[in-house]
Formats: structure tokens, C-alpha cells, sequence
């Protein structure tokens, strides 16, 4: 990994109109440069985080000796300019705005990920984790976002937790996805996606009851047949599918088993009620990209579109916050070495102190100390 943190290489790279007025010389000192971005830098024993500051993007996770990193995908765009990289946030919506919105300047996907983003508390050791905190403030939406993180030092395993505060004078609806995507070179063909999913549907169905047919994880339909959403090899349809999960905690996982390695996400159902699969092949039919995506709506539409349209499955298709309103929400990411014949993941347990995930026909079990994670 090529990087620096001299001040003044950064401040040279960094074009002025990304510089919010409120960034300080002490936070350009806290920030790196990783591959020519603005980034801080989590270094544990077992495992680095790089965040993007331009965009506020988790960019790269991976072990210190495997130097593989699941999390490989960007937008096309200025390579110092904020876009969505890896695993991004989705806020204040998932997906397009209207268009009289489009017109006012609201992109795709919300601001989040369109903004510089500051340092509030550069990386540090304490307690055994490496700590940072980071911020951004969504103008149109209205809304300040906070970010704590977490790094265990010996295991790949990042805590997630952050705060949106509604500062506008009324409440209003919003949404609040996730959005990790991987790509090559761990995705491949070979790579075997699993979740705690349940009922979903196709995302395109014609209004007004776009989750008619039901299809049941892992199973998705295109044309009618059906289709195995564990597995991308040369067709990414349907792109996007979208369920429901019934159990208290939700997870996903990406295993390349012959490379020896899974990804996977934790989070509380309650906070996240929707898990969103977006999948995407190259021009010549290989796997590009991957979106692992969980968050609190499954509709890719408009405002005005879900609040007619209410609820799917009984589960809501936006969240309300009211005026000077804080909500906080948590997460966990970790990474596990696995065997070359490792076949995915049947379940994954979470008892507030280890997570244990339990192979698919198989009785080996990887296990992760994690203590609370949802409690701090």
C-alpha cells in the first residue's frame, strides 16, 4: 500500500472545493493518503479498515497477511473527487430521487456519499481496539451523520455504530441503507453468497404490487425461471432482488473458498429490516460486482411511490424522523480465513459475547469473539 501522510502532499492534493471551511490542519494531519485518496487508516495486529474521506466510504478490509480485500468497487469518477466506493451509505434514500428532486441536485442514492466527510477522532489505540470517529452533514436532507468505528486488534472484526440527527424545523420520512459491494478479485465465479433471507421480490414488478410473485431466498425468477441469487456467473439478472428477514438478527455472507476467505455482516433486524441483492457482470460475462446491501427499505423507488405503496410483507418501505430526533444504528463486518472446501454458511449464532457461524452441510463451526456489539 502506497501511502503518506506529510501535510503538505495532502494539502496539494486535496482541490479546494472539497475542503469543508471547518477542516482544520490538525484533521489534514490525521489523514493518509491511500492510492491518491484522502483516508484514515484503522491498523490492527490482524486487520486493516482504510475509509475514504471523500465520500465516507469503507474502501478496503482485509488481513495484514493475506492482503485480499473483498471490498473492490467504485463508481466511475474523478479519482480525488467524493463518489460511492465499496461499502458506502445510502442516505437520506435507496435509489432515485423524483425527478423534481433530480432537477434541485438531490443524487441518486442520497448526499452521503457525494460529500467530504470530517475527522473527528483520528485513529487510536485503547482497550484492545483501534478507534476512529468520523461526520458529515447532509444540506438538502437536512441531516448530521456520525461514525464511530471499531477494530478488534487481533481479529478482523469492525464495529459499526452511527447517529443520524434530523436538524431541519419539521420531521419528515427518510431511508438509511447499507450498501457493501465486492468485486474481483475475490468475487468470482466460484464465489458463494449466503443470508438469513426470507420472502422477496424482483425489483422492476409493476406497481401496484411489485412483490407479486414471492420468491423465497435463495431462489429469485427472470423470464420465469428460476434463479440462484448464491451464486453470479455470466448473467446478473434479475439485478436487484429484495427480502425480508423474520429472524431478531440479520446476516450475509461472500465466501471464496479457494482463496480462503468470507466476509460477512451482523446487524439487528429491527434496524435493518430489508436485505437488498444487487449483482452486476462485465461486458464479456464475468462477475464485476456484488451489493450485500441491508437497510431499512426494499422498494428502489421514490418518496412518493413508498408512502403510497406503505408496506410489503407487512415490513415498512421508510422510517420517520422527527425534528431534532437522533437514531442510532449499529453493525458488525468481520472476516474469517476458511478452508479450500469450505461450502458456505448455514446459520450464524450471536449470544452478545462470540459469533459462531455453522457450515452448510457441515458440522465446522468458525467462531469469533466479539463481546456486545450492538452495546457500546
Amino acid at each position: 500500500m502506497k501511502h503518506s501522510s506529510a501535510l503538505a502532499a495532502l494539502t496539494a492534493l486535496i482541490p479546494a472545493a472539497f475542503i469543508p471551511a471547518a477542516l482544520t490542519l490538525g484533521v489534514l494531519a490525521a489523514q493518509t493518503l491511500v492510492d491518491g485518496r484522502r483516508s484514515i487508516v484503522l491498523d490492527g495486529n490482524a486487520a486493516q479498515v482504510v475509509v475514504d474521506i471523500a465520500g465516507g466510504s469503507i474502501v478496503r478490509f482485509q488481513f495484514q497477511d493475506q492482503q485480499l480485500d473483498p471490498l473492490h468497487w467504485a463508481e466511475e469518477g474523478d479519482k480525488r473527487s467524493p463518489r460511492a466506493m465499496s461499502h458506502f451509505i445510502c442516505l437520506d434514500r435507496w435509489g432515485a430521487p423524483s425527478e423534481a428532486e433530480l432537477n434541485n441536485g438531490m443524487p441518486f442514492h442520497g448526499e452521503a456519499a457525494t460529500l467530504v466527510w470530517r475527522v473527528d477522532q483520528k485513529p487510536n489505540a485503547a482497550a484492545g481496539v483501534i478507534q476512529a470517529e468520523m461526520s458529515v452533514s447532509l444540506p438538502m436532507a437536512g441531516f448530521d451523520l456520525k461514525r464511530w468505528m471499531r477494530l478488534d486488534d487481533d481479529s478482523a472484526l469492525l464495529l459499526v455504530k452511527e447517529r443520524v440527527t434530523n436538524r431541519n424545523r419539521l420531521g419528515r420520512v427518510y431511508n438509511w441503507v447499507q450498501h457493501p459491494s465486492i468485486g474481483p478479485p475475490f468475487l468470482d465465479e466460484s464465489v458463494v453468497v449466503d443470508a438469513n433471507a426470507r420472502a422477496g421480490f424482483v425489483q422492476g414488478n409493476p406497481m401496484p404490487h411489485p412483490e407479486q410473485p414471492v420468491v423465497y431466498w435463495p431462489q429469485a425468477l427472470y423470464d420465469g425461471q428460476p434463479v440462484n441469487l448464491r451464486y453470479l456467473t455470466s448473467n446478473h439478472n434479475p439485478n436487484v432482488v429484495s427480502f425480508t428477514i423474520d429472524e431478531e438478527f440479520g446476516w450475509t455472507t461472500a465466501a471464496n473458498a479457494a482463496q480462503g476467505l468470507l466476509i460477512g455482516y451482523l446487524w439487528k433486524t429491527a434496524e435493518y429490516p430489508w436485505l437488498d441483492i444487487w449483482r452486476r457482470v462485465t461486458a464479456d460475462g464475468k462477475p464485476q460486482a456484488r451489493g450485500l446491501e441491508f437497510g431499512t427499505t426494499g422498494l428502489h423507488q421514490p418518496f412518493g411511490v413508498l408512502t403510497e405503496k406503505g408496506r410489503i410483507f407487512g415490513r415498512r418501505l421508510f422510517a420517520y424522523i422527527d425534528t431534532g430526533e437522533s437514531v442510532t444504528k449499529y453493525y458488525a463486518a468481520f472476516l474469517v480465513k476458511i478452508p479450500s472446501d469450505y461450502r458456505g454458511v448455514a446459520g450464524i449464532a450471536y449470544d452478545r459475547n462470540e459469533i459462531v457461524l455453522t457450515e452448510r452441510d457441515n458440522e465446522r463451526r468458525l467462531t469469533i469473539e466479539s463481546g456486545d456489539i450492538f452495546g457500546w
